[in-house]
C-alpha cells in the first residue's frame, strides 16, 4: 500500500472528494514517523523545528516553541512554579525587559491574548504567537523571541515580584464554582499518581512566596534544547530560509547540562469504581459525570487508525441516542454527551456527562448506564451506524475539499501533537482516501463492542454535583448494582428507532422570479428582488471551497411589544426550538441531515429578526429547504415540549439566583440602563405568566412574511446552480395577504434607557466561599449623527487605546490584574436614520477585593491623563497596526464579508444602494486611520468620552459578603482589612453556565497566558 497519494492533487482536487480512489489496506502497514508536508530535521544542540510553507491567511505566520515541561515535573516547593515561567518569558528576558516583548508584537500587529500567548499544562509548555511576515524582518524578528523563550528568560526577584500579582489573580479568577469543581474531580481522578497534586495554577503559597532561585533553578533543569521544537506555518515564499533563520537564532543556543530523561508518571487503574457526592453551594445546577480512564492507545498503523474510527462512530452513535433522550417525555437529564480525550500523557478517558433537574443525579446516573448496558446487550443498529457513518463521510469530504485552504494554525498545532504526543501527521489526502476506503467497512458490532470499555470496573470514576446535598455514595452504588443485575438477567430492552423521513420539504414550492436585478461591481455583489418581495444579495468567493455563509434579517423585534407581552413572547424561539421550527421535532431533523452539513438558526432581538446559517457548497438546496420550512411552520405548543423548556428556564433562573455575578450584572444594567423591563432579569414569577400559545403565535409571524427580509449570501456559490435554488426556496416562500410585523426602520420603538448625570460609586456584596472581585467602571456616549460614519470608527480605535493603556498600568506597570477588557455597547439605539446615538464604553477586570478601589482610582487617573496630556505615538500605532492586521485577515474570511454586507444594508447611510453605503463606511474607516494621531485621540477621548473623564461615570464592584463574626471583629481590630478566602458562607452562588463539564479538562489541565 502506498502510504502518500499519488502526485496528483490538481487532479484530485477537480475530480473531488467523491472520485478519490479506495486504497487497498494492509492493517499493519505502518502509518510512518515522519511528518508529511514539512521540512522537519534537528539542530545540532537537540532542538526539533517544523517549517510548513501554508498561503491561508496571506502574508501570516503562526509559530509556536514547545517545551516538554508542565507542572508534573514541579517538586513540592515548586507547585505553581512551571506557569509562573510562562509568565516571566512575556515580562522578561536577557534582550528584552518590562514586557518590551508584548510592546514589540503588539506594534507589528500581533495583539496580546489573540496573537501572543502560552500554555501551561501537567505535562509541557507551549508559547504561540501568530504575525505578519509582509516585511522580511518581522519573522526573524519573531523567532529570535521564541529562542529568548527557549534559554533566555530572566528570573531576577524584582522579575517575580511584579509578575505575582497578575498570576495571583489568575489564580484568584479559578477558584470559582466551577474551578473547585473540576480541581476535585481532577484529584479524584488521578488519585495515587503525582498529577492529582501538580494542576499547572499551583499553590497560593508558592505564587507568593516561592523565591527567584527556585524559578530560575526549574527554568534551567527542565528547559533543555532536547525537550523542545519550534514550528512555523505560514506564508513563506521558501520554507529553507525560514529554517535558516531558525538556525540563526536558536543554532548559538545551548543548555547548561547534558537534557534528564523526562520521568514517567503512572495514573493506577482501578477495578472497584470511585464515587463522589460533590456539594458545592455555588454550583450552577446539578450534574452527573462519568469516566472511564484508559492507557493512551498508540497510533502507529492502519489498524490503530481504524481503531480511532470505530471509536469516534462508537461516540457519534452513543450522543445520538443520548440527544435523543433528553427530548423524550419526562426526560432524566436535560443534555447529556459523550467524549474521548487524552488527559495526561499516559492515560486518556471516555467521559459521560449531563446537566439535570435538582434532585434528580440518581435518576440520570441510571439512565446513563442503562444505556451503555443496552449498547453492550443489543448493539446499536445498522440504520443508526449509517447515519453516523454519513456525517463522518461529511466532515472528511469538507477537510479535503478545503485541504489548500487550511488555517496556519491549525497545521502548526497538528506538528505540536507530533513532537509533544507522536501524532503521525499523514496530510488530508491520504487520511481522506484511508476513511473514504475504511468507514464502509467498519460494522455495527465492531462498533458496539466499545462499550466493553465503559464498564464501571473500567477505573470508572462517578461524580455528582450539586447545590446541597440530595444523593449519597451508597445511593451511587446502589445504582450501579442496580444496572449490573438488570445487565445480568438481560431486563434491559433494545433500542426503539424513530421514524425518519425522507425529505425535508415534502411538496417542493412554485418557484419564484425575479423582479430586479442589480449589480454593484465595487463589492462584486448581485441583489435580486424576488417576487414575494424578499431581497437576496450574495457574493461569489473562493476563500473556502466548501463553505456557504447567509443570514436574512427584518426590521421589528421585542422593543415593538407591549410589557404585559414581552416576557411571553421573549420565550418565544425557546419554546418553538424545542419542538421544532423547520417541521420536524430536533432528534428526527438530525437524523435527517446526517451526512449533509447544512444548518440554520434563529434568533429575535430588540429591534431585528434574524436567521443564519452554514452549508457547504453541495448541501446549499438543503439549508434552503430549511429556511423555506421555517417560513411555512406554524410552531404550536406541545404539552411536554413547553414542560421541559419550563423547568430548564426555572433551573436556569435558580443557577443565577445563586451566582455571585448575577447579582453584579443586574446591578449594573440597572444602573446604566435604568430598571426598564427590557433590561431586567427573568424571574421565576415571570416564568410563571409566560403564555406558551402566545409565545408560539409571536414567533410563528416572526418568519412569516418574506416581503420584510433582506439575505445576504456568501461563499463558494456557483449562480447557476445557487440561483434556481434560491428562486424556488426563498422565492417558493408564499407573501401573506396582509402585512405581517412589517416595520418601517426609521419608526420603531426605542427601549428605554438613561445613563446616570452624575459620579455613581457602588459596591455589590454577594457571599462567595472563597473571595472573588469584578470591576466594571463605565462612561456614556453619545454620537453625533452629522459625524456617525466617523465617530463609530473613533469608537472602535479609542476602545482597543483604552484597553492598551489599562492593561500597561495595571497589568504591566503595577502587576495587579490578570487581563482588561473594554467593551463598547450601542445596542440599546434603534435601527432609525435619524438622531444621535447614545451608549457606553465599560472597562472590566478583576482583582484582589482588598485594592479593588484603589485600581479603579488609578484607571480613572491614566484615562484622564490621556485626556489632558495625550498618549505617545507608539500607543497610536500600536493600534493602527492591529486593527489593520485584524481588517487584513478578515478580508480573506466569509464572515467578514457577510457581516460588512449586512452593516452596509443596516447602516444609517443606505437608501437602496449597498454599494454606496459600503463604500461610505470603508471611507469613513480610512478617513478615521488617516485622522489619527496622538493628538486627534486625545481629542476624541474628550469628545465622546465625558471630559474630564471623572465627572461622569459609573463604578460598580463585586465584593464578597462580610461575616457578621468578621464585622464585629473589624471593629475591635481596625488594622485587619483582609477578607478570608476559607469562609465557608451558608447561601451559595454560582456561574452561569450550565456545567460545560466536558471541557473541563481545557481549563483546570491547562492555563493560558
Amino acid at each position: 500500500m502506498d502510504l502518500l497519494p499519488a502526485e496528483t492533487p490538481q487532479i484530485a482536487k477537480r475530480h473531488g472528494f467523491r472520485s478519490l480512489k479506495l486504497l487497498n489496506v494492509d492493517m499493519d502497514q505502518a502509518l510512518g514517523d515522519e511528518p508529511f508536508g514539512v521540512e522537519y530535521g534537528r539542530l545540532e544542540n537537540g532542538l526539533h523545528y517544523y517549517v510548513r510553507s501554508n498561503s491561508k491567511p496571506k502574508m501570516r505566520a503562526a509559530l509556536a516553541l514547545a517545551v516538554k515541561a508542565g507542572s508534573v515535573l514541579e517538586e513540592e516547593d515548586e507547585r505553581g512554579v512551571a506557569h509562573i515561567v510562562e509568565h516571566l518569558a512575556f515580562s522578561a528576558t536577557k534582550k528584552y525587559t518590562n514586557h518590551d516583548i508584548v510592546k514589540f508584537l503588539e506594534s507589528v500587529g500581533a495583539e496580546f491574548g489573540a496573537c501572543q500567548n502560552a500554555v501551561t499544562s501537567s505535562d509541557d509548555t507551549v508559547y504561540e504567537l501568530f504575525v505578519p511576515v509582509d516585511k522580511p524582518e518581522l519573522l526573524s524578528q519573531a523567532i529570535s523571541v521564541l529562542a529568548e523563550f527557549s534559554s533566555e528568560v530572566r528570573v531576577s526577584t524584582d522579575d517575580l515580584e511584579k509578575e505575582r500579582g497578575a498570576v495571583m489573580e489568575e489564580y484568584r479568577g479559578n477558584r470559582n464554582a466551577n474551578g473547585r469543581m473540576q480541581d476535585a474531580h481532577w484529584v479524584l481522578m488521578m488519585e495515587g499518581s503525582k498529577y492529582a497534586d501538580r494542576l499547572p495554577i499551583g499553590l497560593e503559597k508558592v505564587i507568593r512566596t516561592v523565591p527567584s532561585e527556585v524559578v530560575k533553578q526549574f527554568y534551567r533543569k527542565w528547559y533543555h534544547l532536547h525537550n523542545m521544537a519550534v514550528i512555523a506555518v505560514g506564508d513563506f515564499s521558501d520554507t529553507q530560509s525560514v529554517v535558516e533563520l531558525i538556525r540563526t537564532h536558536f543554532g548559538p543556543k545551548s543548555s547548561a547540562h547534558d537534557p534528564l530523561p523526562i520521568p514517567h508518571f503512572p495514573v493506577p487503574s482501578h477495578e472497584e469504581p470511585r464515587f463522589s457526592c460533590f456539594v458545592e453551594s455555588e454550583a450552577a445546577g446539578s450534574a452527573v459525570m462519568i469516566s472511564y480512564k484508559m492507557s493512551v492507545d498508540e497510533l502507529k498503523t492502519v489498524k490503530d487508525y481504524k481503531d480511532l474510527l470505530t471509536e469516534s462512530m462508537f461516540l457519534y452513535a452513543l450522543n445520538q441516542r443520548l440527544f435523543k433522550i433528553s427530548r423524550r417525555k419526562d426526560p432524566p437529564y436535560f443534555s447529556c454527551s459523550a467524549a474521548a480525550d487524552v488527559l495526561v500523557r499516559p492515560v486518556k478517558a471516555y467521559m459521560i456527562t449531563s446537566s439535570c433537574k435538582e434532585k434528580c443525579t440518581i435518576e440520570a446516573l441510571e439512565s446513563m448506564l442503562i444505556e451503555v448496558a443496552r449498547i453492550r446487550l443489543h448493539g446499536f443498529s445498522e440504520r443508526e451506524i449509517s447515519v453516523v457513518r454519513a456525517l463522518l463521510m461529511s466532515e472528511v469530504e469538507s477537510a479535503y475539499l478545503e485541504r489548500d485552504q487550511m488555517q496556519s494554525a491549525s497545521l502548526r498545532d497538528e506538528y505540536l501533537q507530533h513532537f509533544l504526543r507522536n501524532e503521525p501527521v499523514v496530510g488530508i489526502e491520504y487520511e481522506a482516501q484511508l476513511q473514504k476506503t475504511i468507514l464502509p467497512q467498519i460494522s455495527a458490532s465492531e462498533i458496539s463492542k466499545y462499550s466493553e470499555k465503559l464498564r464501571t470496573s473500567c477505573s470508572c470514576v462517578i461524580k455528582t454535583m450539586e447545590p446541597w446535598a440530595t444523593a449519597t455514595v451508597d445511593d451511587l452504588k446502589a445504582v450501579v448494582s442496580k444496572i449490573n443485575s438488570l445487565e445480568e438477567e438481560g431486563s434491559i430492552s433494545p433500542w426503539d428507532d424513530e421514524h425518519i423521513p425522507e425529505e425535508i420539504v415534502s411538496i417542493k414550492p412554485n418557484p419564484g422570479n425575479i423582479v430586479q436585478q442589480l449589480e454593484f461591481s465595487n463589492i462584486e455583489v448581485t441583489e435580486l428582488i424576488l417576487s414575494n418581495g424578499m431581497r437576496v444579495c450574495y457574493k461569489c468567493t473562493d476563500f473556502f471551497d466548501d463553505q456557504v455563509l447567509f443570514t436574512g434579517f427584518s426590521y421589528g423585534g421585542l422593543s415593538e411589544l407591549p410589557e404585559n407581552e414581552y416576557f411571553s413572547c421573549s420565550m418565544g424561539s425557546t419554546i418553538a426550538g424545542e419542538i421544532g421550527v423547520f417541521g420536524y421535532k430536533p432528534s428526527v431533523l438530525m437524523d435527517m441531515l446526517a451526512g449533509k452539513r447544512a444548518e440554520v438558526g434563529t434568533k429575535v432581538g430588540a429591534y431585528m429578526r434574524t436567521f443564519s446559517g452554514d452549508c457547504s457548497p453541495s448541501d446549499l438546496e438543503t439549508a434552503l429547504q430549511l429556511v423555506y420550512q421555517l417560513f411555512t411552520t406554524n410552531v404550536k405548543p406541545g404539552e411536554e415540549e413547553v414542560k421541559i423548556v419550563m423547568q430548564m428556564a426555572e433551573e436556569a433562573v435558580h443557577a443565577q439566583e445563586r451566582d455571585p455575578y448575577t447579582a453584579f450584572a443586574n446591578r449594573v444594567r440597572e444602573l446604566n440602563y435604568g430598571n426598564s423591563y427590557f433590561f431586567r432579569p427573568i424571574r421565576i414569577g415571570d416564568l410563571r405568566k409566560v403564555d406558551p400559545l402566545k409565545a408560539c403565535q409571536y414567533f410563528n409571524n416572526c418568519f412569516k412574511d418574506p416581503s420584510t427580509f433582506t439575505v445576504v449570501i456568501v461563499g463558494n456559490i456557483d449562480p447557476a446552480i445557487a440561483g434556481p435554488l434560491i428562486l424556488q426556496y426563498l422565492g417558493g416562500i408564499p407573501k401573506p395577504p396582509e402585512p405581517i410585523l412589517h416595520f418601517n426602520r426609521d419608526d420603531l420603538r426605542g427601549l428605554p434607557f438613561t445613563f446616570p448625570a452624575t459620579v455613581i460609586r457602588e459596591v455589590v456584596r454577594s457571599p462567595m466561599v472563597e473571595a472573588q472581585c469584578s470591576v466594571q467602571l463605565c462612561f456614556p456616549v453619545e454620537l453625533k449623527n452629522e459625524t456617525m460614519m466617523q465617530e463609530i470608527h473613533f469608537v472602535g480605535f479609542l476602545s482597543k487605546l483604552l484597553e492598551t493603556k489599562i492593561m500597561q498600568v495595571l497589568r504591566f506597570k503595577h502587576g495587579q490584574i490578570y487581563s482588561a477588557g473594554v467593551s463598547v455597547f450601542l445596542g440599546g439605539n434603534k435601527p432609525s436614520r435619524t438622531g444621535d446615538i447614545r451608549g457606553d464604553i465599560s472597562i472590566n477586570f478583576s482583582c484582589d477585593p482588598d485594592i479593588s478601589s484603589t485600581l479603579v482610582d488609578i484607571a480613572l487617573d491614566e484615562i484622564l491623563r490621556v485626556q489632558e496630556e495625550g498618549c505617545s505615538d507608539e500607543d497610536v500605532s500600536t493600534v493602527l497596526e492591529i486593527e489593520q492586521r485584524a481588517h487584513e485577515n478578515g478580508l480573506q474570511e466569509n464572515y467578514y464579508w457577510l457581516d460588512r454586507i449586512l452593516r452596509s444594508y443596516q447602516s444609517r447611510v443606505y437608501f437602496g444602494d449597498v454599494g454606496t453605503s459600503f463604500e461610505v463606511q470603508d471611507e469613513g474607516r480610512s478617513k478615521v486611520r488617516e485622522l489619527l494621531t496622538p493628538s486627534t485621540a486625545q481629542l476624541a477621548l474628550k469628545r465622546i468620552l465625558p471630559f474630564p473623564c471623572k465627572k461622569q461615570y459609573t463604578v460598580v464592584i463585586l465584593m464578597p459578603q462580610t461575616s457578621r463574626v468578621k464585622l464585629l471583629t473589624s471593629l475591635f481590630k481596625s488594622t485587619d482589612n483582609s477578607y478570608s478566602r476559607k469562609a465557608k458562607i451558608l447561601v451559595g452562588v454560582a456561574g452561569l453556565t450550565v456545567f460545560a463539564l466536558t471541557l473541563w479538562r481545557y481549563s483546570r489541565r491547562t492555563l493560558k497566558s
